[in-house]
């Protein structure tokens, strides 16, 4: 099964982003506060936090979503995410040890879930698959539960 996103996750990546970006503009407003208090042309800080907010609400969200992808089937599932940094994570079904369904305030609003692997070890033992249906999560977790059951592991 080849998945890919939900067009929604976009969503949810826009409004994460528009989070991000009131937080820079708050951040170059108390900038802009103490700039003038010394004297310095107005807009040194702001600007760049409006450009920088702009580009996190619509334009990074959708290069980010551009690049996630998942494959299952009976034995693994692959994720592979990353523009600049591609991460491609392969998890043998038979090494999976729990499986959770997680959706914050704005997934829940977007109607998006995330399907979480959790492995045995450290590093990386922790696999997200972000961004589907709930239906689609649903399936995917019961897809992996049920190789879970059928594995010789």
């Amino acid at each position: 099964m080849l998945g890919t996103l939900d067009r929604r996750f976009l969503n949810v990546l826009r409004w994460r982003g528009a989070i991000k970006a009131l937080v820079l503009l708050a951040v170059g407003g108390v900038g802009e506060l103490i700039l003038a208090d010394q004297g310095v042309q107005n807009g040194l800080a702001v600007v760049p936090a409006l450009v920088l907010g702009a580009w996190l609400t619509f334009v990074a969200p959708a290069r980010k979503f551009a690049h996630w992808g998942f494959a299952l089937d009976d034995r693994e599932l692959q994720v592979a995410h990353g523009w600049l940094m591609r991460v491609h994570t392969v998890v043998p079904i038979g090494r999976v040890q729990h499986i959770d369904l997680s959706q914050g305030p704005i997934e829940r609003a977007c109607g998006v879930a995330t399907v979480v692997l959790h492995t045995a070890g450290t590093d990386n033992s922790r696999v997200a698959v972000p961004g589907l249906s709930r239906a689609a999560a649903e399936g995917v977790r019961d897809r992996i539960r049920a190789a879970i059951g059928a594995s010789p592991w």
